[in-house]
């Protein structure tokens, strides 16, 4: 399959590491998007010129990092990532909360770094980061349970990882220490050194 690709979205790299965790090859195309400026060869196959987007062999186009790595489950042999019910609700609601982490940790980003200066919003802003802080806390409270790897820990990895890379003066950690202790071990993952952003 062909991805079009940015090395800094977290949405690529939740695709990035499910490709090396399930060993899957994947053709990366580069792209020049961005949320003003959308890449009309991405358009072309997903009319919201987002990434991650997938071009199959078949020529078909999936869109969206929450389907295209439920489909790339389907496609190998091993362990799935997506377990059947009800263990799947449990992994389906944690990527699902750790995309509402990063969907508002973007938004921040943008804020901060798109916006024009005398447009800044500070109380969006600050529900972003509130957001953010919220669901860092429920992870706290779960993370004992985080044993085997699917596509809940995927995402949450690259969630985390995201934090660490554009909001590094977060400090994330410093209440939430069972979850720092499972994102230093998670990193080690190959899958996850392979995919860091820089």
């Amino acid at each position: 399959m062909k991805l079009f690709y940015s090395p800094a979205s977290p949405y690529v790299r939740k695709v990035m590491v499910m490709a090396l965790e399930t060993g899957q090859k994947v053709e990366k195309l580069s792209q020049s998007g961005s949320p003003v400026n959308r890449d009309l060869a991405i358009v072309e196959h997903n009319p919201t010129g987002k990434v991650p987007t997938v071009i199959l062999d078949s020529g078909e186009t999936l869109y969206d990092s929450r389907v295209i790595t439920r489909w790339m489950d389907e496609q190998h042999d091993g362990t799935p990532m997506y377990p059947d019910a009800p263990r799947l609700w449990t992994v389906l609601r944690r990527e699902a909360l750790a995309d509402g982490l990063l969907d508002a940790a973007l938004l921040a980003r943008y804020e901060t770094v798109m916006r024009p200066q005398d447009k800044l919003w500070p109380a969006w802003l600050e529900g972003q980061m509130l957001k953010i802080d919220a669901s860092l806390d429920q992870l706290e409270t779960e993370v004992e349970s985080f044993v085997d790897i699917d596509a809940g820990l995927i995402a949450i990895g690259c969630a985390l990882g995201y934090l660490d890379f554009r909001f590094s003066d977060l400090g994330w950690r410093d209440a939430r220490p069972a979850l720092d202790n499972w994102f230093k071990t998670f990193s080690m993952r190959n899958s996850m050194i392979e995919t860091k952003p820089s």
